[in-house]
């Protein structure tokens, strides 16, 4: 490719055309800055379009323009380079993109992975001139960019997303139902970014003006159609909330919403403070549904206090029928629920009955929508059936994951060392595991967790944001700090809580390697005795989440033998762990052969 070249003006003059006719007739990609604020876009005539900004209201705070020239652009290059930086600028965090969502979809082209290796040479270029602060690494391992509202949605996705606002724009003229929309979808295809995107992409409809109507939205943009006068005015006064059921993913999402413009860590919400709050929303999205809660015992005796006073407050009484998804309707007019039936993880969350009528109920009125493609991982869409049996004992081959790093140990203190090697070379990769293990550090009376092969684990010290804490590479996290983040790598140790017997070939719960207190309670409110096989159930969810967290790779460790073994018929195992090497563990201990060759890996104390 031909070497492009950034050109800096000041936004108080005009663009000087004479010396390169590409400032007045081809496609270029600009960004304007001033203050704290940003803006990209790409145009076919930089002059012309500089022209329209510099007169414009939205664009008044601006003072530098920065011109991406490039003698082989054109208009599917400045597209992707224009999606490109805005989401790498969201994700840097130094600047407020403010511009609009109006659907960039990630659209192939001629020679694109030529055009892509450009775009390396132009970030860098505009680091240089202190455009961004971060490195693509850092930015792309980030929540600012994970979750932030300018993703560039696939075309499974953009339709989801269309679904919605035809269905919503029809409800609010009166010519269709106002039931919820269900959005279901495996682990890794994309769920909660549909749910931030409409949140932005529906603010921004509400407030755009009739000049960035006319100016910035391309006619052709995927959702530009939505952008109408008589739509802004449909959302007059329209209140939006999104509601995350983890305190974990809540928090980061709070923190996307601060730094975008249009949108407000007060639109995310828990089901609690929604609840008790005396404010009536427009539209409620709710992302994780599935994590919603039905009535049973809760965290603490304030929840349970509260649980009950918000069914009096809403529905006049404390039935023990109404669940917390009641709550999401009876809060507003309009619903967007976000599931997967299978990563319900505890006794407490929305029964399967609850989930299936609500399925039934979209389904019924055409207001279901499945997300099929897996996004998260680079293991091809074999990989997720390939989990699911698994761990349900009812696999019969290996699944094709192409580069995909998927490997058994069983050494887990080897597996832990790969992940700290492979977090110093690419950033979040972490450990996770099975609730099996006492949490014996949380009084802080005790040094570490568990014990195998010679290391010491400790569980996660941080709930909130555990992912980017300072001390999480020494630290194991549970599924409550994992369900909904992405890893590069995860090294996920399958606790004696999940087994499986040769004899019968199949896997069983054992409860007394179980030690999350709730998620194996009797729901004494509900009348309801929770069996090994309803637990177990649970269980493999729980593993299923873990399991699909890591983007490049997933490491697996398991410390029943049984289970080990049938795992083994099925996963490659890890380098240096040949199916000669003894088996170090022996039901989650220790082997004395090995702390005897090789030095402990104890983690440090937080």
């Amino acid at each position: 490719m031909t070497a492009f070249e950034i050109r800096t003006y000041s936004m108080r003059g005009a663009i000087p055309t004479v010396d390169d006719h590409r400032l007045e007739n081809w496609p270029v990609v600009y960004a304007l800055n001033g203050g704290n604020k940003v803006y990209v876009g790409e145009t076919l005539s930089a002059s012309n379009r500089i022209r329209q900004h510099q007169t414009s209201e939205s664009k008044r705070g601006m003072r530098t323009v920065r011109i991406v020239l490039h003698d082989h652009f054109n208009k599917s290059a400045t597209l992707d380079l224009e999606s490109h930086l805005i989401r790498w600028l969201a994700g840097d965090g130094k600047y407020d993109v403010i511009n609009r969502n109006h659907g960039i979809i990630d659209a192939d082209y001629h020679d694109r992975d030529s055009y892509r290796q450009d775009f390396l040479d132009v970030f860098e270029a505009l680091r240089e001139a202190e455009v961004f602060d971060r490195s693509i690494s850092e930015i792309e391992n980030s929540d600012l960019f994970k979750l932030s509202p300018f993703k560039t949605l696939t075309a499974e996705q953009a339709l989801a997303v269309e679904d919605l606002l035809r269905a919503l724009l029809a409800s609010l003229r009166d010519e269709g139902e106002s039931g919820p929309l269900v959005i279901q979808g495996d682990p890794g295809t994309g769920k909660t970014v549909v749910a931030i995107y409409l949140m932005k992409l529906l603010s921004d409809i509400a407030t755009v003006t009739d000049e960035e109507i006319a100016e910035d939205l391309e006619g052709d943009s995927r959702f530009s159609e939505f952008y109408t006068p008589d739509f802004r005015s449909l959302l007059h006064g329209f209140s939006i909330g999104l509601v995350v059921p983890q305190q974990a993913l809540r928090k980061s999402i709070r923190s996307v919403f601060k730094k975008t413009p249009q949108l407000s860590q007060d639109m995310v919400l828990d089901p609690f403070s929604l609840g008790k709050s005396d404010k009536h929303y427009s539209l409620l999205i709710v992302d994780e549904t599935h994590r919603l809660n039905q009535r049973a015992n809760q965290s603490s005796g304030v929840r349970n206090r509260d649980f009950g006073e918000i069914n009096k407050k809403l529905f006049g009484e404390d039935s023990k029928d109404f669940t917390q998804l009641d709550w999401i309707r009876c809060k507003s007019d309009h619903q967007v629920l976000l599931l997967d039936a299978e990563q319900t993880v505890r006794p407490a969350d929305l029964s399967s009955e609850t989930i299936d009528e609500l399925l039934e109920e979209a389904k019924g009125s055409g207001a279901h929508v499945t997300l099929a493609s897996q996004l998260r991982l680079n293991a091809g869409d074999e990989y997720m059936p390939h989990i699911r049996r698994l761990l349900k004992g009812e696999e019969r081959t290996r699944a094709a994951v192409g580069d995909y790093e998927f490997r058994l140990y069983k050494d887990a203190s080897a597996m832990y060392q790969r992940i700290r090697q492979l977090d110093a070379e690419h950033g979040l990769s972490r450990m996770a595991a099975g609730y099996a293990w006492e949490w014996a550090t949380k009084g802080g009376s005790a040094a570490y967790d568990f014990e195998l092969d010679g290391a010491k684990f400790r569980w996660n010290k941080s709930i909130v944001d555990w992912v980017n804490s300072p001390n999480a590479l020494d630290e194991v996290g549970s599924i409550h700090t994992l369900q909904g983040y992405d890893l590069n790598y995860a090294g996920v140790i399958i606790g004696p809580d999940l087994r499986f017997d040769p004899a019968t070939e199949t896997v069983y719960f054992d409860r007394e390697n179980y030690f999350d207190a709730k998620g194996k309670e009797n729901n004494k409110r509900l009348g309801i005795d929770y069996t090994d096989e309803d637990i177990l159930a649970y269980v493999q969810n729980i593993y299923r989440v873990l399991l699909t967290r890591g983007i490049r790779g997933t490491f697996v460790y398991v410390c029943d033998p049984g289970l080990r073994q049938y795992f083994s018929r099925f996963i490659p195992l890890a380098r240096g762990q040949s199916s000669a090497s003894p088996d170090l563990v022996r039901d989650g201990g220790a082997s004395a052969r090995y702390q005897a060759h090789h030095e402990d890996v104890i983690l440090p104390s937080t």
